[in-house]
Parts: C-alpha cells; structure tokens; sequence
C-alpha cells in the first residue's frame, strides 16, 4: 500500500535515515569497539546499552527506506482539487461555538504534529474535512464532544 507523504514530509525523512546512515551507525560501531575494550562482555552494561542502540538504529533504518521506497509523494503546490480539502491541502476553519480560527494541513500519519497545525489524515477532523469546500460546515467529534467548524478557506501550499 502506497503510504501518502509530502514532499515536506518525505524530504524530513530523507534527513532522518541520511543521520542515521551517516552519524548514528557510525557512533554505535564506536560505542561497541570501545565497550568491548573494557573486557566481559557478560557483565558489561555499556556493551548491553550500545547493542540496544545498535538494534534500533538498524530497524529505524529498515522502517525508514521501507515508508520511503513505497510512499506516493504529494507535492500540495501541483494540487488540482477545485477548492476541495484532499490529503496536503490547508484548511482555516472557524470553530462556531468559540469563533476561534484555526488553520490544519492534512498529512501522512508519520508527519502529523499538531504543535505545527499539522493533522494526520486519519485523525477525526482531517476524516470530516476530506472532500468538503470552503463554505461547507462540519461537525468533529472531538474528545470533549462533538464541535462544529466552518471552512473558511482551502489552500494548496
């Protein structure tokens, strides 16, 4: 299954396995040469701790080329949804009952970050926006209960 990133997204997990390749695996082979200098290894809690590491930062590699071999890439600037909310767009809503505004991008699960406005495309409020135009009204169930927004505008960024 095609996994949907941004360019955005997928460029900031090209970062993250080119620091892995380059840096991390480096350092873990450094942490086990000199934790093996240090002699048993059955007691050696440096040697346990650089293994650990050594096996994360393996499997993070894996994950990483794995998302990144099968993603389909979505450029939101070369976006041609009509005005539609689809996966990248950039949505401001207004909250109706507290007349807060707020602006969301949808994206891919690896990249949602709400302290950035970013919003997984499987989390209630980018399902209830998915298809809908600037003008529609929609309702969210939120964990608090259910809030009413209207879509201001839809943007392709």
């Amino acid at each position: 299954m095609n996994t949907p990133l941004t360019k955005f997204g997928a460029e900031l997990l090209k970062e993250e396995l080119h620091q892995l390749k380059t840096k991390e695996r480096r350092n873990v082979i450094d942490a086990i040469a000199e934790a093996r200098s240090h002699g048993d290894l059955s007691e050696n809690a440096e040697y346990d701790a650089a293994k650990e590491r050594q096996a994360f930062v393996e499997g993070r590699i894996a994950e990483l080329e794995q998302k990144l071999s099968t993603c389909q890439i979505i450029d939101p600037a070369s976006l041609d949804a009509e005005g539609r909310v689809v996966f990248a767009s950039t949505v401001d809503l207004e909250d109706l009952e507290s007349g807060q505004k707020v602006t969301y991008q949808i994206v891919g699960t690896d990249e949602a970050d709400i302290k950035m406005n970013k919003v997984s495309v499987t989390s209630p409020i980018a399902r209830a926006l998915i298809g809908k135009y600037a003008g529609d009204v929609v309702e969210v169930q939120a964990p608090s209960g259910p809030r009413e927004y209207e879509i201001l505008e839809v943007r392709y960024v």
